[in-house]
């Protein structure tokens, strides 16, 4: 039987139920949509010391959805009259298939008689899934939501959720891709990002800004570049790093003015 993930979410859920020592304890979680139900037996006491309290009973816990929980943690909560919380217990509930119930055994520690009882859930660690990132050409610097991630080939590790994937190299043109990490997404997979040659030519000045278009001329003192149709003159010393783009010229065949014909 393929077991799918539980899907869970941090909540509580308070219930003012009187601890009786006779009548079970029912609580479900969460309360708007119960998925899993806990139904506690008789609370007995086992001792108590320096006003500690240590009680023990059988709890049953039912799986009340259609998917397995493959593991997941509880707390129980317990509060005084004055709404203090005086227990904390825990419930681990392991390999439990769609309708299933459970028997365990709970003990905890109360500082006093409780009250009023809560149940919620710990959320889990965040699942990690090593993906690795490859570019074509190979070599590009790899930002992943805005962190440097070193150059590809790289394995990168993601959370589940939504990334973006930046690209960067010196003669082409910067790539962006967003990518979905699902939480049935294997580990070991990858992705291949091309990356396209820039169409401009990239004037880097010693400030850091970039310029994008078509450099005219360069000379010993002097860079002319045209952006966007307006020609800059820039002085040599101004000027980082040029990038000039592999341009196609293509030779325009003469024209012949046809000789007047003579009368």
């Amino acid at each position: 039987m393929r077991r799918t993930g539980f899907s869970i979410v941090v909540a509580a859920l308070l219930c003012s139920v009187l601890l009786a020592k006779d009548a079970p304890l029912t609580l479900v979680w969460p309360e708007d949509k119960p998925a899993v139900k806990f139904t506690f037996g008789k609370f007995q006491q086992l001792g108590g010391y320096g006003g500690q309290n240590t009680y023990v009973s059988d709890v049953v816990v039912e799986n009340l959805t259609e998917k397995a929980i493959p593991r997941s943690t509880f707390t129980l909560y317990g509060y005084d009259k004055n709404h203090v919380r005086i227990v904390d217990g825990q419930i681990t509930v392991s390999d439990l298939d769609p309708q299933q119930q459970v028997k365990l055994h709970l003990q905890f520690n109360s500082v006093g008689l409780p009250a009023t009882f809560a149940i919620s859930q710990k959320a889990p660690a965040a699942k990690i899934i090593p993906l690795r990132v490859v570019s074509v050409p190979p070599g590009a610097k790899l930002k992943v939501d805005g962190q440097d991630a070193g150059v590809t080939p790289v394995m990168v590790k993601l959370t589940v959720g939504n990334h973006t994937l930046d690209l960067t190299k010196e003669g082409y043109a910067p790539g962006t891709t967003p990518l979905d990490v699902t939480p049935d997404e294997l580990p070991g997979g990858s992705i291949t990002i091309e990356l396209g040659g820039l169409s401009r030519d990239t004037v880097e000045l010693r400030d850091g800004t970039v310029l994008l278009g078509d450099v005219l001329s360069m000379s010993m003192t002097s860079v002319v570049i045209s952006v966007d149709g307006k020609e800059q003159n820039l002085d040599r010393n101004q000027v980082k790093k040029i990038i000039l783009v592999e341009r196609q010229v293509v030779q325009q065949p003469a024209v012949t003015q046809p000789l007047p014909s003579k009368q």
